[in-house]
């Protein structure tokens, strides 16, 4: 008679830890009463998914809220989707977006007393665990081939019964441990697969941080916890890795609810407390009238790779999840006249149940909105560093002459409104670029959009005497009444009232004038404050542009 002892130091004869030595390597965390120990777990297979930054910033904040513990855990036991290198550019964009790690995985080493941190270092204690269900009766091996489950498949379609390898479509689950040890000792693949005592026709009953008390089908499935390549599957290994790192809340996406009832049937086996659940709405696209995930083929938004390229702040980005996370966010943000996360009192429970729908109109008002209040020197850098990654005009422009640059982001920034032109910093050099002498000749080569029924010659007339007559490094009323004075020589009318009063007396109100004059220097009828934009482009620079525009007529 073979015992599950003996079956057990079989299959695992390299282990000699136990539960309880477990238990002692990796002690109850000493923390303050109410602190949450919150982790963000990805797999290394690709991009930063922009749910992922989502599902990361909520538990970073709750931690940070409750005096707890946040960490990274690298899930790499799925080798055939593994994309080497990719668990550092998650850690980078997280760190990019100000979320960074109390303790857990980095490329350089761990941080942090409950590692290792990344899965495929931790066999030692999945096989330590799954020794021990096997010595208590709630594991084993199984040695279904592939056909052999696609045959019990196809039995219960045929059974029109619910699919799964459970109760009597458990092949191998009630075998002798003598069958199991002979297939054992002549080579026989195998998996070990939990033993489930539940039953599909209960229900199991837990309360979500989020949606409060779900109710479920019990699992009795026996589900797979250790693969043939000896590394674990997802369900069991956040089992024992929640549970050893002391985790307390579990954020992650709503997809995993049907999968909760398997999670807390190993919990319940192995005797251990389960970690409180929160199970996160997923951000949606409209697409052709129906809402659906954002996907990783189909929209460039749904990697956060795509804002950072943009020239979204940081910033901007969390601000606008953080609208989603919390409904309260926006009305505080008018109450408190700040976008500061660390300020703002968030709350899990707060989390709206359906998923929102990505909204870029929101995202870009939230951005301008950060980026107008944002002091010079820092948006300077930011613009700086974002030109030198991804934006090769502008970063030619910032590194020829950087003070340039910088007085052009300062136009109309320091006052009690600010311009708010920028929704990323993708869109600065298009809307600056006549700044720049080779890009202003190309806007004047296309022709000028001076006011239908102005003459050449009045043109002319009033570019000329500008050219001649208006000053610079002086105050902007002051200037102004220059224009005023140059355009009622030429038969402007010098204030709008008077022209609106009297139109026919006069070629055109000041607001023309002053519109001739953008045209010709800027080759826009739009654009930010003229007078900061003619100071910034000095008097040689404006007489050389307007004696063009001159030419041209």
């Amino acid at each position: 008679m073979v015992s599950n002892e003996e079956l057990a130091e079989l299959l695992f004869p390299e282990i000699k830890t136990t539960i309880a030595d477990l238990e002692a390597r990796y002690p109850l965390r000493n923390l303050p009463e109410g602190a949450q120990v919150t982790r963000f777990a990805p797999s290394p297979t690709g991009f930063l998914h922009t749910g992922s930054l989502f599902t990361s910033m909520i538990s970073y904040m709750t931690a940070k809220k409750s005096g707890g513990v946040y960490f990274f855990r690298l899930e790499d036991t799925d080798t055939k989707r593994t994309i080497a290198g990719s668990e550092r550019d998650l850690i980078d964009q997280l760190a990019h977006f100000g979320i960074i790690a109390d303790e857990g995985y980095f490329p350089e080493g761990d941080k942090g007393a409950y590692g290792p941190y990344k899965q495929s270092a931790r066999a030692e204690i999945y096989k330590t665990v799954i020794k021990e269900l096997i010595i208590r009766g709630r594991a084993y091996p199984d040695f279904c081939t592939p056909e052999d489950l696609d045959a019990i498949r196809k039995a219960q379609e045929e059974s029109k019964v619910l699919p799964g390898y459970y109760g009597v479509y458990a092949r191998d689950r009630n075998l002798s441990n003598e069958e199991r040890v002979a297939r054992i000792k002549s080579g026989v693949p195998w998996v070990i697969r939990f033993y489930s005592n539940g039953d599909h026709e209960r229900k199991t009953k837990f309360v979500d941080a989020i949606r409060g008390e779900i109710e479920l089908q019990d699992n009795d499935t026996d589900v797979v916890i250790l693969k043939s390549d000896g590394l674990p599957t997802y369900h069991f290994a956040h089992v024992c890795d929640d549970h050893f790192m002391r985790t307390t809340l579990i954020s992650r996406g709503e997809e995993w609810i049907p999968s909760t009832p398997i999670h807390l049937d190993m919990f319940r086996a192995l005797g251990w407390k389960a970690p409180k659940y929160a199970h996160i709405p997923s951000i949606m696209k409209l697409d052709h009238g129906n809402k659906r995930k954002l996907s990783k083929r189909k929209d460039p938004e749904a990697a956060v790779s795509f804002f950072l390229e943009q020239g979204y702040p940081t910033e901007s980005l969390l601000v606008y999840l953080m609208s989603i996370a919390n409904s309260n966010f926006e009305e505080w943000t008018i109450a408190n006249k700040s976008f500061d996360l660390a300020k703002f009192p968030f709350s899990i429970k707060k989390i709206a149940l359906e998923g929102a729908l990505f909204d870029q109109d929101k995202l870009n008002y939230f951005s301008k909105e950060l980026i107008a209040r944002m002091p010079l020197d820092k948006e300077f850098e930011q613009v700086r560093a974002y030109a030198s990654a991804y934006d090769p005009k502008l970063d030619a422009a910032i590194k020829a002459d950087p003070a340039y640059l910088k007085a052009i982001l300062n136009i109309e920034k320091d006052r009690k409104n600010p311009r708010k032109d920028y929704a990323k910093y993708g869109d600065i050099y298009p809307l600056i670029r006549f700044f720049f002498d080779e890009e202003y000749d190309q806007i004047l080569s296309g022709g000028l959009p001076f006011k239908e029924g102005v003459g050449h010659d009045l043109i002319k007339a009033f570019l000329s005497d500008v050219r001649e007559k208006m000053p610079f490094g002086v105050d902007e009323p002051t200037w102004f009444e220059s224009i005023k004075s140059i355009g009622g020589a030429h038969g402007f009318a010098l204030s709008n009232k008077e022209y609106k009063e009297n139109p026919s007396a006069f070629v055109g109100s000041v607001s023309d004038c002053a519109e001739l004059l953008r045209v010709a220097v800027v080759g826009s009828n739009q654009s930010p404050n003229l007078h900061e934009i003619l100071e910034i482009l000095g008097k040689a620079k404006t007489d050389a542009r307007l004696a063009k525009v001159i030419a041209s007529l």
